[in-house]
């Protein structure tokens, strides 16, 4: 796990942490490592230790699975694990030898933390690797010393983005900001100027730490100035409240762990390292011990890895790849999958109905690159080779060849069964297969219009395409898992996240997030403030009020999707949201497209609720509690996609989460629509959710399935 070798008096320790894809702080390395330490310690003719990895990274962090295992326990298991792995790292400080970090690859988190508490950090230049604490963004903060160390090194101003924000830099980037003391090219210049600085260097001590007069030994300074000012000095003050202030405004206080590492540095930097490692520890005791941690960790780093690992990628089907794509429709959606397939290297035949509209939809990814260039993250030669591999059309045969078809026109089944017929022939004839980009419009449905239904799958991208990490891959009922094969390849090669899902009228995506706008709707018809409505949707962790989104959506592609729902039976014609979105569409205003819906849109300003919805919607002046409109729009989207799941529409929990998160900006910190209910309790879940019916309309009524589910005490995770 942990070599330990000696050449020229220097220890050598190099991690190669087993049965782990990266190396790891874990519960077996953590404790190999103060083995080997102490070993080092012990040896009289030791004059120093480097630590170094075998492997291409250096440590990955902790293995979070040591979190998840101690959440919703006792506290006091987690403060051990803090204030032990913080007694090695101080011991490392103290032992009297100088300490050497040879950072080879990757150092995040704890990896990070393991060269903070060496004496000096060697960073090999890899372009693939980063440094950086980056807990914050899975609900933790650094509870390795990272609050601690960090401010006293760099200052307080240069540690607050990577602390707050969880910024990772390449090795360059490290250099200049002092997160590292040299950067050099190779292996062996690494390990040679390793073994430099510790034979100059054989007392080293941390700038925090003294030698006691009276003891000789090495202990903690009292009243260390950090550099750029202390905390009580008059930046550091002001960095404290602005830093502070910004927080709240982007979190909401949603997220508990950005106010506990303000907390951390703040209260820290009053006193000395010892103590403040201390109040470290018990702040990262609280986050850890949180919902918001547990979801995050659960969600956002393991669930987000599987997914894009593709667990739901069939495993008898042999690696299939898309190097020559159709777009037929150069609009909004074609363009941007032209876009982000010319930026994975793969040709692109881009079709509409003539060169000039499908010339506009080239421009798109033209425009992107000139922007790029611009901000210096391209070169022209890069820039024009990438759009060379898009080639526009106005011919179906120039689709012929292709090893996937996406049809991307209008959501309209006549119009999409019109271009699948024409174009699906010119598939290539050994495995070609045919999307449809369609966000309501059932896979099945549109797969009567082709030849081989079984070849025939629903991609869903999002809109903007280049910035919507998430795509919705729909099975048709008679889609083969050798499309679904070459549906995911084609997502994992343009970089994108894929949930796969079922058939079924507006998939999992659409049929959830309308619940969201709907649920806006009712509570607009009940008499709430509108400004309360969009605000107290944005103040619990949603992107963008449910009022301001249906204006982005448009109402009048609402009436057409609910009008068809109404039309199958799905919905109700007194449906509150179908009887406004049809109301607002007939009187011209369907939206920011029109300049015209829930808000007003001036040509040179800010937009604004419009007024005259007071006359529409009159406000009550018995106000809704705050609380009370939180549940309200949170329960619907659970509860909908608690019928998704029972419905088969849901194949895997975990994309149901991912899904609502990337899709439509379902709160992350709750872990997803399904996880949501998990957090409340599944008991209280249910009760609420009856309470909520009782009050505003079964549409908040539990399936009997869930009851069974709260009364057996199992939750969709646990």
């Amino acid at each position: 796990m942990i070599s330990y070798n000696i050449l020229h008096n220097v220890a050598i320790l190099s991690i190669n942490v087993a049965n782990q894809p990266m190396n790891v702080l874990n519960d077996e390395s953590i404790p190999a490592l103060s083995e080997v330490l102490d070993k080092a310690y012990a040896d009289s003719a030791v004059k120093g230790i480097i630590i170094t990895s075998e492997r291409p990274e250096f440590i990955a962090g902790a293995d979070l699975r040591m979190i998840l295992h101690n959440n919703g326990k006792a506290p006091a298991e987690l403060l051990k694990l803090s204030l032990s792995l913080n007694a090695i790292f101080r011991k490392m400080e103290t032992n009297g030898k100088p300490i050497v970090a040879a950072i080879n690859g990757t150092a995040l988190g704890g990896g990070y933390e393991v060269c903070l508490a060496c004496h000096y950090r060697v960073a090999l230049n890899n372009p693939k690797a980063v440094i950086g604490l980056p807990e914050v963004t899975i609900g933790l903060l650094p509870g390795g010393g990272g609050t601690q160390r960090l401010p006293r090194m760099i200052g307080i101003e240069a540690a607050a983005p990577l602390l707050l924000e969880g910024k990772k830099v390449s090795p360059k980037d490290a250099l200049a900001l002092g997160l590292v003391n040299e950067l050099v090219d190779s292996h062996e210049e690494m390990m040679d100027k390793a073994f430099a600085w510790i034979n100059a260097n054989p007392n080293a001590l941390q700038p925090w730490d003294e030698i006691n007069r009276k003891t000789g030994k090495i202990q903690a300074r009292e009243n260390y100035k950090i550099p750029g000012g202390n905390i009580l000095s008059p930046k550091g003050a002001q960095l404290m409240m602005a830093g502070t202030a910004m927080t709240m405004n982007k979190t909401n206080g949603n997220y508990p762990s950005p106010i506990a590492i303000m907390s951390c540095v703040y209260e820290g930097l009053l006193v000395n390292i010892d103590r403040g490692l201390v109040i470290e520890a018990r702040h990262f005791v609280k986050v850890a011990n949180s919902s918001v941690a547990k979801n995050l960790i659960r969600t956002m780093f393991f669930g987000l890895n599987e997914t894009n690992k593709g667990v739901s990628r069939p495993k008898n089907i042999e690696k299939t790849e898309v190097k020559r794509l159709g777009i037929i429709g150069a609009g909004m959606m074609g363009s941007g999958i032209a876009y982000v397939a010319a930026m994975a290297g793969i040709q692109v035949v881009l079709k509409d109905v003539s060169l000039e509209v499908a010339e506009k939809g080239k421009n798109y990814t033209k425009t992107l690159l000139e922007k790029a260039i611009i901000k210096g993250k391209m070169d022209a030669i890069k820039a024009t080779n990438i759009l060379s591999l898009i080639k526009i059309s106005d011919n179906y045969v120039d689709l012929s060849g292709a090893d996937l078809i996406i049809e991307a026109v209008f959501e309209n089944t006549q119009l999409k069964a019109d271009v699948s017929k024409k174009a699906e022939g010119l598939l290539k004839s050994d495995g070609g297969v045919f999307a449809s980009n369609t966000s309501t419009l059932p896979i099945s449905d549109l797969a009567k219009a082709v030849n081989r239904p079984d070849n025939f799958i629903g991609i869903h991208f999002f809109s903007p395409v280049d910035k919507m990490q998430l795509v919705e891959i729909i099975m048709g009922k008679a889609t083969s898992d050798y499309a679904l094969a070459v549906a995911m390849d084609f997502v994992k090669k343009i970089r994108k996240t894929p949930i796969v899902v079922n058939d079924s009228q507006g998939f999992y995506t659409s049929r959830v997030f309308f619940t969201y706008t709907s649920e806006g709707i009712e509570l607009l018809k009940d008499g709430v403030n509108p400004v309360v409505i969009e605000n107290i949707a944005k103040q619990m962790g949603m992107p963008v009020g449910p009022l301001a989104v249906s204006d982005e959506v448009a109402l009048d592609l609402a009436y057409k999707i609910s009008q068809e729902a109404v039309a199958k039976g799905i919905l109700q014609a007194t449906d509150t949201a179908y009887l406004v979105s049809k109301q607002f569409t007939e009187m011209g205003r369907v939206g920011k497209k029109a300049k015209a819906g829930f808000y007003e849109y001036p040509e040179n300003g800010k937009k604004y609720l419009w007024g005259g919805l007071s006359e529409l919607f009159p406000i009550k002046e018995e106000a809704i509690d705050v609380e009370e409109i939180k549940k309200r729009l949170l329960y619907r989207q659970a509860l909908e996609t608690v019928k998704c799941v029972e419905e088969g529409v849901i194949r895997k929990n975990l994309d149901a989460d991912i899904g609502s998160i990337f899709a439509w900006g379902f709160p992350a910190y709750l872990g997803g629509t399904l996880s949501f209910v998990d957090t409340v309790g599944i008991k209280t879940f249910v009760s609420e959710a009856d309470r909520l019916a009782d009050t505003y309309g079964e549409r908040f009524r539990p399936t009997d399935k869930l009851r069974k589910m709260a009364e057996d005490g199992i939750g969709f995770y646990e």
